[in-house]
């Protein structure tokens, strides 16, 4: 088989008035799986509070994927739903799975406020109440009477959340639990329970809840098709939660939905136990990998590279792990800042699409560019790699990860891709040569570096090793490349 790899296809600052993301999208199916794109994790496609300048995080009306006029829109930021539909149908027609983004944590956007018993607490500590308990004017009751109950009859209010940041009835924005509720356990400890995060809090220990949130999955597989879900703030949600709802939808739809989860933490262990609690087939996002990659592009060639792949998940556990370089909260101007400085991106992508461990994601705004913050596409740069990795990163790897400055492996090709096989060098500081094996069966053959760093070929000596190089700051990936 190929290697798979993800594209997330959005960024944050995507214009509504851009064209049609599912448009766009079905138009290049054919260019993206060419270039070695296996599958698509697609922005939420539902109708968020902010009507067609919502990203889908702020999430109002899960069935309303671009049908309904609601918020003052039918279309969604990114197209209606009969273009989401094809976009989803063109782009398996060419060998691509769907990745649909879930949102799961909250909703936004009540059609109506209801007043309800609820006690204030501590921002910095979710244990900790301020005050006495009082009678608030919460936005909980949604009826989404633009959609007229069609696909489902299911209404949301108060009793279906555990609390909200916003007293409508004195204008005040503060955590608010409300009364006879209790924060979901299972979630991450920042502030000491980290189950809110923003707006109406869904309670996920509400039978009613769990009910519909699954037959709206089931739903949403059947009507889109697609392949697996993106799961949002996950460590905001008890692991039984997901737990039993993965179990439930695949076992009703009878699809396998291939799942990666977004679990934001820097420690290897919390993900680790993570996915030991979940109990489920399910793979997280590599957030410590990413802050490796993110560090060592700020540390100015002064960063041990010995070091990079120390703490991730992609060295715990490379089967669970989607390694990515930045996303659409890491991006400049988002919650999560924390991107990757620009010199250590052909390095950072190196480091995920050709190595064997882990499911390497490419974020659409490296590959297309944010004119939002002027930064300019590397479609050059990640097409090489990514069609590097499609033809040529197969076969056993060996490491040489044992200089600071300086480190490399090398793969030695299948007999099921035809002259795959390749070996990487990458340098933060000086450059310099590494003597790296791989594999006898190249004895004689001559090899080149198709970055265009070193402008000459080197033979691998009988002994299946070669002397390969890398220039200060840079990659070099040689591949087997005969003199005319």
């Amino acid at each position: 088989m190929d290697n798979g790899l993800m594209m997330q296809y959005f960024e944050w600052y995507m214009k509504s008035t851009d064209p049609s993301l599912w448009s766009t999208l079905k138009k290049d199916a054919a260019k993206l799986s060419k270039n070695g794109v296996t599958s698509l994790w697609l922005p939420p496609a539902y109708k968020g509070a902010d009507g067609i300048n919502d990203s889908g995080y702020g999430v109002y009306d899960l069935y309303d994927l671009g049908e309904f006029n609601q918020k003052g829109t039918v279309r969604t930021k990114y197209g209606t739903k009969k273009e989401y539909v094809e976009a989803i149908k063109a782009l398996q027609d060419e060998g691509i799975n769907v990745y649909g983004d879930v949102v799961l944590n909250h909703k936004m956007g009540a059609d109506e406020m209801e007043e309800v018993n609820a006690q204030e607490f501590n921002e910095s500590n979710r244990y900790q109440m301020i005050g006495e308990g009082k009678t608030i004017g919460a936005w909980t009751k949604f009826t989404f009477p633009g959609r007229k109950k069609k696909y489902s009859k299911f209404t949301w209010n108060w009793t279906h959340f555990d609390g909200i940041d916003w007293d409508q009835d004195n204008l005040v924005k503060a955590i608010y639990k409300f009364s006879g509720k209790e924060w979901n356990n299972e979630v991450d400890l920042e502030n000491g329970n980290y189950d809110y995060l923003m707006g109406a809090d869904i309670d996920f220990d509400n039978k009613e809840v769990f009910d519909e949130l699954v037959n709206w999955a089931v739903w949403y597989v059947e009507t889109t098709g697609v392949d697996g879900f993106r799961l949002d703030a996950v460590k905001h949600i008890p692991a039984s939660f997901y737990r039993d709802f993965l179990y439930s939808v695949r076992n009703e739809t009878g699809r396998e939905l291939f799942t990666v989860g977004e679990y934001w933490n820097g420690d290897v262990n919390v993900l680790t136990e993570y996915l030991s609690a979940i109990r489920s087939e399910a793979s997280l996002f590599d957030v410590p990998l990413h802050y490796n990659l993110y560090h060592c592009s700020k540390a100015g060639g002064s960063y041990d590279l010995r070091t990079i792949l120390d703490g991730t998940l992609v060295k715990a556990n490379p089967v669970k792990a989607v390694t990515f370089v930045d996303n659409h909260d890491t991006q400049p101007g988002q919650s999560l800042e924390s991107f990757v400085e620009d010199w250590f991106k052909p390095m950072a992508y190196a480091l995920i699409l050709l190595r064997e461990g882990g499911y390497p994601c490419v974020f659409y705004g490296d590959y297309k560019g944010i004119s939002h913050n002027k930064i300019r596409s590397k479609k050059q740069l990640l097409d090489k790699l990514m069609k590097l990795r499609k033809t040529k990163a197969y076969g056993i790897q060996h490491d040489y990860l044992d200089d600071p400055d300086c480190i490399g492996w090398t793969r030695e090709g299948d007999e099921e891709h035809k002259d795959s096989g390749l070996a990487v060098v990458i340098s933060d500081g000086k450059g310099g040569t590494k003597r790296m094996y791989i594999g006898r069966q190249y004895a004689g053959a001559h090899f080149s570096d198709v970055m265009g760093n070193a402008k000459y070929n080197i033979k691998i000596d009988d002994d299946g090793c070669g002397n390969f190089y890398v220039n200060r700051g840079a990659v070099s990936v040689w591949v087997r490349k005969e003199p005319k």
